[in-house]
C-alpha cells in the first residue's frame, strides 16, 4: 500500500511538471510522457548501478544499423512487474492506463527482421543480466510512415520523437566528435534503458544524434544570407534524418556511408574512453575486456575505424592494432542476396575520409601478401580481398578481420559454408558457426497475447516460463485434451475478433472472425514471394467466380509491409495486392468468402495486434533466398501454423514439430540451382490450369494500374526476364501448382477445428527453440565469452520495485 502511494505521488509529480498544470487538466499527451518518466525514474538508480558493474567486466557490443524496439511503455510495465500497480495509479488519478499506451509512437529505429531481431537481443541480454549494450542511430524520422493513395504506397516523415521521448536520456557530457574530410560532427549519446524481466538489471541501447559543430554562421545569417547560414546544420542533420535513405543515386550512396561510420566512430570512441576510466592508458588488454558483434555488413568500416583509433589516437603499431582489431570483432551474416553484400565505391571513401581508406588498403595488401603465401591462385586472391573492381567489399573486409562468422539458422549457415563464403570456410573453418534467431517471449507472448499467457501460467502455476520457454515443452502431452484445445481456440478467436474490430475502425473494411485468418507480413521483397500468394488468391476469386457454388472455407488474407522508396517492382507488387483486394472487396457476390486487407503502415504495434490472431504464417521465401526469418517464429510461439518452403529457420521448425504439423511446399534449395538450369516459366504460363488467367489479368483490364506500366514490368518479369535478369529469377510460377494444392489443402483441414487446434498447440509447446533467450545464451557461451553480472539494486525508495 505504501509503495502504490509512492508511485501515485511520483506519478502526479511528473504529470504535474510536465503539464504544467492540474492532473485533472492534463491532456492523455502529458499522462503517457508523465507515465514513461516515472518509469525512469524508479529505474533510474538500478541503471547508474548496472553500468558501472559492467564497466568492471567483459563487456559485450552489438553494432547494429537498426532496432527495432516498438513501443516502450508496456513491454518496460510488464518487464518491470508493475503492470498492475501504474493501471491502479493512473486509475486513481482519473486516468485509464490503455488509453495512454495507445497514445505512444513506435520507435521510427528500424524497418524489418534485422532491427527487430537486435531489439528481442537485447531484451534477452537483459533479462539473463548480461553486459550487452546495443549502439546505433537515433533516426529522427525512421524509415517512413507508409500510406495507399489509389493502391500506390505512398512515403511521408515519421515524426515518431517530435513531441520528445521521454525515456530517452541525452548525456551530454558523453560527446564525442567524428572527422569527416568535409567537415566535423558532434555525436550526441541518447540512452534508451533496456529493462529485462524479472532482473535488477537494466541495459542500454545508446543512440547516436549528429549535431553541428557550428549550429549556423552568424555573420552569413547578418548577411541575409539566410539559407547559406544553416547549410552546415542541415547537412549534419541528414546524418540521423531517416533509415536508409534512397541509395539509388550517388549522393545518397554517400550519405548511407556517412551514417556507417558515424555511428561505428562514436561508438568506438565510447567504448575506448570507458576502458581507460576503468583500465587506464594501455589499451593492451582491450580485447580481453571488450568485444564488437556486427550486425551484418552495415557497422564493418567499424575494422577500419578501430584501426585508425588505435594507431593514430593512441600510438599503436600496425601490427599491435590489427592483432588487436582481430581479437575485437565478431560478424552476423544475415543474407546471401547479393544486393544486401554491402560493396562501396573507393571513390567514396576517398571522400568521406582519405585516412580511412588508407588502412583498408593496408588490410587489403596484407591479405593479398597472407593468401600469396598460402600459394593462392592469383584469380583466388583478386576474387576474395576487400578491394577489387574499384570498390570496397564489406562482407569480405568482415570475414577477414572478424574471429567469429556465423549465420542465423541452420540452413542458411550452411549455404554460407559452401556457397556465399565458401572459400574464406576453406581458409579459417574455425571461425564459422550458426546460431538460429530467436524472438522474445516477453514481447511475443506475454506482452501481446496475454490470453494464451495467462492460460500457461495457470497450467503450470506460476510465470516462471516467462524467463524460461523450456518449462511449456512438457505440455504438449496435452495436446490430446479437448476441454484445453477448446480453451485455445477461444483465446484465439477473441483475438481474431480484436483484429477485425481494429480493421474496421481504421480501414473500415468488415471481416469473418469465423474466417481463416491467413497472414504474410514481413518487407516487401521479390524474393519473399508476397507475388506468389497475390498469384493464388486472384486464382481463387476466378475459381469461385467460375464455379459459383464451389465450397470455401472463408479466408481473409492480411498483408503487411513496407517496399524501399527506390524499389519500384515492390511497389508494384504492393499495387498489384492492393488492386486485387479492391476487386475482391468490392464484388457483393463473393460476400464473406475472401477478404483481402493491406494494413498500411506495418509496425511492431500492428504486428503485436496481427500475429496473435494469425491461424496461418505465410513463409514463402524462394528456397535458400531467406537467411532465417523471425516472424515464424512469433506465429508458432502464437498458435499459427507455417504455411512456408524449406528456407530459413522453416527448416528446424519442421525439425521440431514434423510435416504432419506444417504445410511444406516447393522446390528445395539444394534442388534449386539444377532445376532452374532448365526452368522456362512459359510452361507453367501455358500449362498449369488457371495460370495464364491470373497472369493475364495484370495488363487486360481486370486490374488497374493507372497506365503506370507497373503491371506490364511484372508480367515481363516473370514470363520475359530482361538484359540483367532472367525470366521469374524467383521461381513463382515454377512453384504455384504446388503452393496452390498446399494451400488448398490446409483450408481443408481447417475445417476440423479440433484436429487444427491441437496442430497448433504441438507448435506453441515446441517454440522454445525459438526463443531469444536461447540464441543470446549461445552467443555468450560460443562467442562472446560474457558472463552473467547480477547488479544489486542501489539504495533508495527510487530503485525499489513496487509491485
Amino acid at each position: 500500500m505504501k509503495q502504490n502511494h509512492a508511485m501515485v505521488t511520483l506519478l502526479q509529480h511528473h504529470i504535474q511538471a510536465i503539464a504544467g498544470r492540474e492532473v485533472a487538466h492534463a491532456s492523455v499527451r502529458d499522462v503517457w510522457q508523465a507515465t514513461a518518466r516515472t518509469v525512469v525514474d524508479l529505474i533510474a538508480a538500478r541503471w547508474d548501478q548496472s553500468t558501472k558493474v559492467y564497466s568492471q567486466g567483459r563487456r559485450q557490443h552489438y553494432l547494429s544499423a537498426e532496432f527495432l524496439v516498438g513501443r516502450s511503455l508496456s513491454n518496460n510495465l510488464v518487464n518491470l512487474g508493475i503492470y498492475d500497480a501504474m493501471k491502479a495509479a493512473l486509475a486513481s488519478l482519473g486516468k485509464d492506463l490503455s488509453v495512454v499506451l495507445d497514445e505512444e509512437y513506435d520507435a521510427g529505429l528500424g524497418n524489418g527482421g534485422l532491427g527487430r531481431l537486435a531489439a528481442c537481443f537485447l531484451d534477452s541480454s537483459a533479462t539473463q543480466d548480461l553486459p550487452v549494450t546495443g549502439y546505433g542511430i537515433l533516426y529522427r524520422y525512421g524509415l517512413f510512415k507508409q500510406s495507399f493513395e489509389n493502391g500506390f504506397q505512398k512515403e511521408y516523415p515519421d515524426a515518431w520523437m517530435e513531441d520528445g521521448y521521454p525515456f530517452l536520456v541525452e548525456r551530454k557530457d558523453l560527446r564525442v566528435t567524428v572527422h569527416y574530410s568535409d567537415m566535423e560532427v558532434i555525436a550526441t549519446p541518447c540512452d534508451l534503458p533496456i529493462i529485462g524481466y524479472g532482473t535488477d538489471n537494466i541495459n542500454t541501447l545508446r543512440l547516436w544524434r549528429a549535431d553541428p559543430a557550428q549550429e549556423f554562421d552568424f555573420n552569413l545569417f547578418n548577411s541575409q544570407r539566410f539559407d547559406d547560414a544553416v547549410i552546415q546544420r542541415n547537412r549534419t542533420e541528414d546524418i540521423y534524418r531517416v533509415l536508409y535513405p534512397n541509395d539509388s543515386s550517388y549522393d545518397g550512396k554517400v550519405l548511407r556511408v556517412r551514417q556507417q561510420y558515424f555511428f561505428v566512430s562514436a561508438s568506438l570512441q565510447s567504448v575506448i574512453r570507458d576502458y581507460k576510466q576503468v583500465h587506464g592508458d594501455d589499451l593492451s588488454q582491450l580485447a580481453e575486456y571488450n568485444c564488437f558483434q556486427l550486425n551484418d555488413t552495415h557497422p564493418v568500416i567499424a575494422i577500419a575505424e578501430l584501426m585508425r583509433l588505435l594507431i593514430d589516437e593512441n600510438h599503436l603499431s600496425w601490427q599491435q592494432a590489427w592483432k588487436m582489431t582481430r581479437s575485437c570483432f565478431a560478424y552476423t551474416n544475415h543474407t546471401i542476396m547479393a544486393e544486401a553484400l554491402e560493396r562501396w565505391d573507393i571513390g567514396i571513401f576517398q571522400f568521406l575520409f582519405p585516412r580511412i581508406l588508407e588502412i583498408v588498403q593496408g588490410i587489403d595488401h596484407m591479405f593479398r601478401q597472407e593468401l600469396a603465401d598460402l600459394g593462392a591462385r592469383q584469380d583466388k586472391i583478386d576474387y576474395m580481398a576487400p578491394i577489387g573492381g574499384g570498390q570496397i567489399r564489406m562482407a569480405w573486409l568482415a570475414a577477414y578481420a572478424a574471429f567469429s562468422i556465423n549465420g542465423v539458422a541452420a540452413l542458411h549457415t550452411e549455404i554460407i559454408e559452401q556457397d556465399t563464403l565458401h572459400d574464406w570456410y576453406e581458409l579459417w573453418p574455425e571461425k564459422f558457426s550458426n546460431k538460429t534467431n530467436g524472438v522474445t517471449p516477453r514481447r511475443w507472448l506475454r506482452l501481446c497475447n496475454p490470453g494464451l499467457a495467462d492460460l500457461f501460467t495457470e497450467l503450470l502455476g506460476s510465470e516462471a516460463w516467462v524467463q524460461d520457454l523450456e518449462l511449456i515443452r512438457p505440455l504438449q502431452s496435452k495436446a490430446d485434451d479437448i476441454q484445453l484445445l477448446n480453451r485455445f481456440l477461444a483465446i484465439k478467436q477473441q483475438s481474431k475478433a480484436q483484429l477485425a474490430a481494429y480493421i474496421q475502425s481504421t480501414m473500415g473494411i468488415t471481416v469473418n472472425p469465423e474466417a481463416i485468418f491467413d497472414v504474410q507480413i514481413k518487407r516487401l521483397h521479390e524474393y519473399k514471394r508476397q507475388l506468389l500468394n497475390a498469384l493464388y488468391i486472384l486464382d481463387l476469386y476466378f475459381r469461385i467466380k467460375d464455379q459459383p457454388d464451389l465450397e470455401v472455407t472463408p479466408r481473409v488474407f492480411i498483408f503487411g509491409a513496407k517496399a524501399a522508396p527506390g524499389y519500384v517492382r515492390a511497389k508494384a507488387i504492393i499495387k498489384l495486392i492492393n488492386e486485387i483486394g479492391r476487386l475482391i472487396n468490392q464484388d457483393s457476390s463473393i460476400k464473406d468468402k475472401l477478404k483481402v486487407i493491406f494494413i498500411p503502415n506495418y509496425n511492431v504495434s500492428n504486428a503485436e495486434r496481427i500475429i496473435p490472431a494469425a491461424d496461418v504464417s505465410e513463409q514463402i521465401s524462394t528456397a535458400g533466398l531467406e537467411a532465417s526469418g523471425t516472424s515464424n517464429m512469433k506465429f508458432m510461439m502464437n498458435g499459427a501454423l507455417t504455411l512456408g518452403t524449406m528456407d530459413g529457420a522453416n527448416v528446424e521448425i519442421v525439425d521440431e514439430v514434423g510435416f504432419d504439423n506444417a504445410y511444406i511446399f516447393g522446390v528445395r534449395a539444394k534442388d534449386m540451382a539444377s532445376t532452374k538450369a532448365y526452368y522456362n516459366p512459359r510452361w507453367q504460363y501455358e500449362h498449369i490450369p488457371g495460370l495464364k488467367r491470373v497472369i493475364d489479368s495484370f495488363t487486360n483490364g481486370t486490374l488497374q494500374d493507372q497506365n503506370t506500366g507497373m503491371f506490364q514490368d511484372l508480367l515481363e518479369s516473370l514470363l520475359n526476364g530482361s538484359s540483367w535478369q532472367p525470366a521469374d529469377p524467383y521461381y513463382v510460377l515454377g512453384d504455384f501448382d504446388d503452393y496452390r494444392k498446399t494451400r488448398d489443402r490446409m483450408a481443408e483441414d481447417y475445417k476440423d477445428r479440433l484436429a487444427w487446434a491441437e496442430k497448433c498447440w504441438i507448435n506453441i509447446t515446441h517454440s522454445a527453440r525459438f526463443s531469444s533467450d536461447r540464441t543470446i545464451k549461445d552467443y555468450a557461451r560460443d562467442i562472446w565469452h560474457i558472463k552473467a553480472a547480477n547488479c544489486a539494486a542501489a539504495a533508495g525508495p527510487a530503485a525499489e520495485k513496487v509491485k
